[in-house]
């Protein structure tokens, strides 16, 4: 079929999903390509459009088995027109329970057909020097794949003499979703006096939850637990403290030591 463009969207606080999708599309030959990078608030204020002749391909993390409340409520805001659509969720090593299901169901309520879905692995956001969880993932060896990955499926596409409607895409996950922790206000960030209030943390901040003045003030109720702000410190002054989050990611450093590698669906 006749793709005119490539869309390729995303949320990534921490640049895994990102590097995935950049990666996937390394693999492709569509020479209109476009980038709707959703991570920051003022992004997702514009709506997802794709037609028919366009190729989508969206990449989400997955956070406790879920796509990210934020992304999920922009990405219910798409206006696609049986545009072949793309899966991908990479998650830290655990699991993706849900997650998957989660935005193919959404891609076909939204207008899309999934044609393909992929799940990849990615340094974890808990992930530090003293809890280790999937370090440096998405690696070479990951990227290649993805590549790979892209390939497979422009060769798939190029089969294509139409949108395929009638093709059914199966993932796994399970009906109802994996239910999502009531979550709440968690002091859960050491901020030393290496702090220089560059305002690095506030800029990759995705809910806008981070403010700098004469000091660094959380918007505690707002924070989605990313952790974005602590891996950009350019002066590593933000640290995660002993709590709830260090207890998980010390159990999730533990538990999830065994590298996972990529998959992949097709219709």
């Amino acid at each position: 079929m006749n793709i005119q463009s490539l869309k390729l969207a995303c949320f990534s606080p921490t640049g895994t999903s990102l590097s995935i999708l950049e990666a996937i599309k390394q693999g492709m030959h569509i020479e209109k390509t476009e980038i709707i990078n959703a991570t920051r608030s003022d992004q997702r204020k514009q709506s997802l459009l794709a037609a028919s002749n366009d190729l989508l391909v969206i990449a989400m993390p997955v956070y406790s088995g879920r796509l990210p409340v934020v992304a999920e409520q922009w990405l219910q805001q798409m206006s696609l027109d049986n545009t072949p659509t793309v899966c991908v969720v990479v998650y830290g090593n655990r699991e993706y329970d849900d997650a998957l299901l989660e935005l193919k169901n959404i891609v076909q309520q939204r207008g899309g057909v999934p044609v393909a879905g992929a799940t990849f692995i990615g340094e974890h956001s808990f992930s530090t020097d003293s809890t280790p969880i999937a370090v440096s993932r998405p690696d070479s060896t990951d990227l290649g794949q993805a590549r790979a990955f892209g390939e497979q499926i422009q060769s798939i596409i190029d089969s294509f003499d139409a949108v395929p409607v009638d093709k059914k895409l199966n993932v796994p996950g399970n009906l109802p979703y994996k239910a999502i922790g009531k979550g709440g206000a968690l002091d859960f960030i050491d901020i030393s006096t290496a702090c220089t209030l560059c305002g690095q943390c506030a800029s990759v901040c995705p809910v806008d939850a981070i403010t700098i003045s004469d000091s660094v003030t959380m918007d505690l109720e707002n924070c989605i637990h990313c952790c974005a702000c602590i891996k950009a410190c350019p002066v590593h002054a933000r640290t995660m403290k002993e709590g709830a989050l260090m207890d998980a990611a010390k159990r999730l450093s533990t538990m999830c030591n065994e590298p996972k590698k990529p998959t992949f669906f097709f219709a």
